[in-house]
């Protein structure tokens, strides 16, 4: 079958009048001799690029970062103990208030249709802050991290462990970090003695917070290189992706599951979560027919609104349409079937 290949190309080959050689190029084999005399060189400047990390100018930022971060979940702890938050049973949706919408959005394949309603079931703190892990490095000057050794390395915040690379925690002290400062409580005692006006101390807090967080990351995304896959959404903090074979997006696999590497941004790191956003002027239950009219919100967003922050004047309102008018219900909600 070879040879039957070969005598092909060389035919059509010599109809066009050019040669044509089964052996290897001698092109290729002088680049390959080229780029081993070169390697050592290459690894000598990825190892002296580390030493000039971390910034020192950038370690404050990334103190910043921290202490935003961990007022924002304290914060957050809070207001979801006054405000309930729903996520739907089969897809990501996720919405705020005591009844779920009635807007025909969820596309789950599990129920085998699209444009259904939602079955909605209490949500958590994650459905509003969505968690994005990575490996932990020891150093950025180390190895790519390879498809065997994908569980030699522990999963951690990927926040965290751009802060850890800039210089505000140090890389033996993330995993303790996590356990103490990831999972603030708040007894039942202590919510009761919140007044209405402290909820909205805490829900500007907490706006703020967020704010402050994003606004760090770009900083720091500017110093430190951060990588996201462009099928799976996976995230690696540091100069170049790792190699663990688990990128598996059904239409858009890849070959053996490996990631497309791109340039991370602040969304990666911390994404939005956009819900529909219930304004005053709504009905207590968002029908399908008015999703024209509703707006929409980053949850966290979303749910500091409710407890009476003021975000009309962010960069958030232009979605939120604060100030537009209501779907019209002119006759009751009707029924859909689910």
């Amino acid at each position: 079958m070879a040879n039957w290949r070969h005598r092909v190309w060389r035919h059509l080959s010599s109809s066009q009048g050019a040669g044509y050689s089964t052996k290897p190029s001698r092109i290729n084999k002088t680049m390959l001799n080229d780029l081993r005399r070169i390697r050592p060189m290459i690894q000598r400047r990825i190892e002296n690029r580390a030493k000039d990390y971390p910034v020192q100018e950038i370690v404050p930022v990334a103190k910043d970062i921290l202490k935003a971060r961990q007022n924002l979940l304290t914060n957050v702890t809070v207001l979801l103990k006054a405000f309930p938050v729903l996520r739907c049973k089969f897809c990501s949706e996720v919405f705020v208030g005591k009844e779920g919408h009635l807007i025909q959005t969820c596309r789950s394949y599990i129920r085998r249709g699209n444009n259904r309603l939602h079955e909605w079931v209490p949500g958590s703190i994650n459905d509003v802050l969505v968690p994005v892990e990575s490996f932990h490095l020891h150093n950025m000057s180390q190895g790519v991290i390879r498809h065997q050794q994908r569980f030699d390395y522990d999963r951690v915040p990927a926040i965290l462990e751009l802060c850890c690379q800039a210089g505000a925690i140090h890389p033996e002290e993330i995993l303790e970090y996590v356990k103490v400062h990831d999972s603030p409580q708040i007894s039942d005692e202590e919510f009761r003695s919140i007044s209405t006006e402290d909820l909205k101390y805490v829900g500007a807090n907490a706006l703020m917070a967020w704010e402050k967080v994003r606004a760090g990351l770009k900083k720091l995304l500017l110093v430190y290189p951060s990588k996201v896959c462009k099928r799976c959404k996976e995230v690696h903090v540091g100069p170049s992706g790792h190699k663990a074979r688990l990128c598996g997006v059904f239409k858009y696999e890849s070959y053996q599951g490996t990631h497309y590497w791109e340039k991370a941004g602040v969304n990666d790191l911390v994404p939005e979560k956009v819900v529909w956003h219930r304004r005053p002027q709504d009905p207590v239950v968002l029908v399908n027919e008015g999703r024209n009219y509703y707006g929409h919100a980053p949850a966290v967003v979303s749910l500091c609104s409710h407890a009476g922050a003021l975000v009309n004047n962010t960069r958030y309102a232009c979605e939120m349409k604060p100030q537009g008018l209501s779907y019209p219900l002119s006759n009751s909600i009707p029924n859909h079937e689910t």
